[in-house]
């Protein structure tokens, strides 16, 4: 399942062919540099959202995200971005600096080299997947807190919102993990 989150395929065999070739190797490159990008664009953002949340008080008193449950959440979310952001910038300066032929030499032994290939890669999205949760359920602890009806109405769609979006993720993922087993 790591290979298939990492790279997309079921597993190394057919990426180990695509690093034969330079040409293939520097496409592959290319597009790891551009999923990192990626990544460190919206940890950006969720670090500026948290800093912004942490530092300040609440404008608003129906929507007040000051007590200690939230605001932890919220702490959370802002260290899980920085932890995103670094390992995000030391692996696109890892990949922008590597070469194939030493990626061969690390995948060729397997083990340690083969774990630390895959984990450079999807470690940078679990983290700002981390830090993304913990800010969405910072909010929905904050608007189901509320006096207001209309934040707790807003609130209750967002759950619906977000469960449907998780729920059609899901199955999308499953039904491509599934078809690229099938087809070895």
């Amino acid at each position: 399942v790591l290979c298939f989150v990492a790279l997309g395929r079921p597993g190394l065999d057919d990426h180990w062919k695509l690093l034969q070739s330079e040409e293939v190797f520097e496409t592959v490159r290319s597009r790891l540099c551009s999923i990192l990008s990626s990544t460190i664009t919206t940890a950006s953002v969720l670090l500026a959202i948290s800093g912004v949340f942490v530092t300040t008080g609440s404008p608003v008193p129906y929507f007040d995200y000051t007590p200690l449950a939230p605001y932890c959440l919220l702490f959370i979310s802002l260290m899980l971005a920085m932890i995103a952001m670094l390992t995000s910038c030391s692996n696109m300066i890892r990949w922008l600096h590597t070469d194939r032929h030493c990626t061969q030499e690390q995948l060729k032994p397997g083990g340690y080299f083969v774990l630390s290939y895959l984990l450079s890669i999807v470690m940078p999205i679990f983290f700002v997947a981390g830090s993304l949760h913990c800010f969405i359920f910072a909010m929905l602890i904050t608007g189901f807190s509320s006096q207001s009806t209309i934040c707790r109405t807003v609130t209750a769609l967002c759950v619906v919102a977000y469960i449907a979006n998780v729920v059609i993720i899901s199955m999308e993922f499953m039904w491509k993990y599934a078809t690229s087993v099938k087809s070895l």
